[in-house]
């Protein structure tokens, strides 16, 4: 299969106590991090934010996340495919500390910035669930990080969950130039698969050159855990294999001081959204809702 560096299995990028480790350095770009945090009941976790903002985003299990002089209890949840979560924000240039009295499983998405905010709790009752697409491309966004509903410098992230048999981040699309109608962003997928009867699951990603330019060509089996890197390139399909629903976290940041997800569908494939007029969305949609506020407090 090829990958040429960019599919990063689980537990490759192991890096400082990290399941999961990605950072401007080890992509070799300018913005866009990753980092999976694995806790045992009652462990703790302190770092240093750096030059970059981050989101912790409980992926599994509950945390208190505390920074500049406060605390945020994130009630969390069981799996990334039983319920939206609360997260935090934390700003660059803070101290940071974790602590699980269950333990747990948790995602940090960060970015390389310039300003600094505010720490930040995100009730999951903010979190706008979103459908996109229709048949076979139906899939389910929490857009918990997206541009246009959690205030940050550079970062946006958001988790896409698809139905078993679907294919998703479809047609294919890229946003690896900053012109009129898209922009640069860097982008990280990371998978994880439900099990079925016993069997963890599996599903495939790929990422293809979109010009003279662009290098990146990805045909890789994903399972839990694993890290596809999109410096450029168009991307899509995600595909979830009968049977095995699919989840992935997608975390974007770029050079242009306008934070906005902008895409460009590759032409060879573009006309599909046009059939999605005709089609409903897939039934097992949604997984699930974000709670009320009286569910929330």
């Amino acid at each position: 299969m090829r990958s040429n560096g960019f599919h990063l299995p689980d537990g490759e990028s192991e890096h400082d106590g990290y399941r999961a480790f990605v950072d401007p350095a080890t992509a070799g770009w300018g913005y866009s991090s990753l980092r999976v945090l694995e806790l045992s009941a009652g462990e703790s976790r302190a770092f240093d934010t750096g030059d970059s903002e981050w989101i912790l985003l409980p992926l599994s299990g509950s945390c208190a996340v505390s920074c500049d002089g406060e605390t945020f209890e994130l009630a969390g949840r069981a799996s990334v495919f039983d319920g939206v979560t609360d997260f935090a924000y934390v700003p660059r240039d803070a101290s940071v500390r974790v602590v699980s009295s269950a333990g747990g499983r948790f995602a940090l998405t960060g970015a390389r910035c310039e300003n600094r905010l505010p720490a930040r709790y995100g009730p999951a009752s903010g979190v706008p669930v979103e459908l996109r697409g229709a048949g076979q491309a139906s899939r389910q966004v929490n857009n918990f990080g997206a541009a246009h509903v959690f205030e940050a410098d550079r970062l946006i992230a958001v988790e896409v969950l698809t139905p078993a048999g679907n294919w998703s981040s479809f047609p294919p699309h890229k946003h690896d130039e900053d012109r009129d109608g898209e922009s640069r962003l860097e982008e990280i997928y990371y998978f994880e698969i439900a099990d079925s009867h016993g069997t963890p699951g599996v599903g495939y990603q790929r990422v293809y050159p979109s010009g003279p330019d662009s290098a990146t060509d990805v045909l890789a089996e994903v399972r839990s855990g694993d890290v596809v890197l999109i410096p450029d390139g168009w991307h899509g399909p995600s595909m979830a294999v009968p049977g095995y629903d699919m989840y992935y976290l997608n975390v974007m940041a770029g050079p242009s001081p306008d934070r906005a997800w902008l895409i460009c569908d590759d032409p060879a494939h573009a006309w599909v959204r046009g059939t999605w007029e005709d089609q409903p969305v897939d039934a097992r949609l949604p997984f699930y809702q974000a709670p009320s506020e009286v569910e929330e407090r």
